[in-house]
């Protein structure tokens, strides 16, 4: 890595600020975007009414006090989504995509990125034709909303679908392997999200400098000790994305220093203070054969829930 001070990576708030927050709610999102995040990251799924709503799970029964699938609930009605709540407190409402980019469109919001986590269970030709109405909706769409708007790909199936219903939308590969990225996803991706104990490695720190000499970004996903924070902005990486954006905010805060211009002295007192001379030996989950079963275990995960292997996919496209 150079020795000169690394640029500070934007903070994208993972499910918003859900560590504060229930997570994807629209008060998660927004706190996100009060601590000063630049980019939000949420994930969706479409109810029976084809309705798109911000999302993890594919059921309501770990974070609602409603259960059964959402695919096979409508939004609104009496038994609507609209009508569910959150466990955790303050309870919220589930959110549709329609009012996140509301939200997102609001003149103070105007400089906030929407990571959108795509789940492989998703019907991208259904998905996307949907998602491309309703960001037509918006006046100026073009220029003030899709450009901000980023389609978080875990599965090759969804690239030809994106390109066809939102292709003003930008697509990234979302993943655990640099390996995967680069066969599957590098042509038809500008942006990589990928798990940060990935990165750690040669093989991280090869696609790292791979994509750098590409023009190509590089986001990790989920990070949330403050060593792993600096770490990540030592790689050189264009977003962290984390549920504790007002940690990260502090910490990017002392690593630019008070005049918030960062110099060596300021990144590096920092990372001495917080990262271990050897910090990549400090956890089994940067091992090698750790971080490849892994991998292996989210690509099975992955295909699984898409119905096709990453080959058959790629065959077809």
């Amino acid at each position: 890595m150079s020795k000169t001070a690394p640029s500070i990576p934007d903070c994208w708030g993972h499910r918003g600020a859900s560590a504060e927050f229930p997570e994807n709610t629209l008060r998660s999102f927004a706190q996100a975007i009060k601590d000063g995040s630049e980019g939000i990251e949420s994930d969706v799924h479409i109810t029976a009414d084809d309705v798109i709503v911000m999302f993890h799970d594919t059921t309501l029964d770990r974070t609602t006090n409603s259960k059964g699938l959402i695919n096979s609930r409508r939004y609104y009605g009496e038994d609507g989504l609209e009508h569910v709540r959150t466990l955790k407190e303050p309870v919220q409402q589930i959110p549709t995509f329609k009012e996140l980019c509301t939200l997102l469109m609001e003149p103070e919001n105007r400089h906030v990125a929407l990571n959108i986590d795509i789940k492989p269970n998703n019907d991208p030709e259904r998905l996307f034709r949907i998602m491309g109405e309703v960001v037509h909706q918006f006046p100026n769409y073009e220029k003030d909303l899709a450009p901000r708007l980023i389609l978080g790909l875990w599965h090759p199936r969804f690239i030809e679908p994106a390109k066809r219903y939102v292709p003003t939308l930008r697509r990234a590969h979302i993943g655990a392997s640099p390996a995967d990225a680069l066969k599957y996803f590098w042509n038809d991706c500008d942006a990589f999200s990928i798990r940060f104990p990935s990165l750690v490695g040669a093989e991280g720190q090869a696609f790292l400098r791979k994509a750098r000499e590409n023009n190509k970004d590089v986001m990790c996903w989920t990070v949330n000790r403050k060593d792993e924070m600096v770490e990540a902005t030592r790689y050189g990486v264009k977003a962290i994305l984390t549920d504790y954006t007002a940690d990260l905010h502090k910490l990017r805060d002392d690593m630019k220093g008070r005049s918030f211009t960062l110099t060596p002295v300021d990144y590096e007192a920092v990372r001495r203070k917080l990262v271990s001379p050897l910090f990549s030996w400090g956890s089994l989950r940067y091992y090698t054969p750790s971080v490849y079963a892994y991998q292996r275990a989210c690509r099975y995960e992955v295909e699984h829930h898409a119905g096709e292997s990453y080959d058959g996919a790629h065959l077809v496209k």
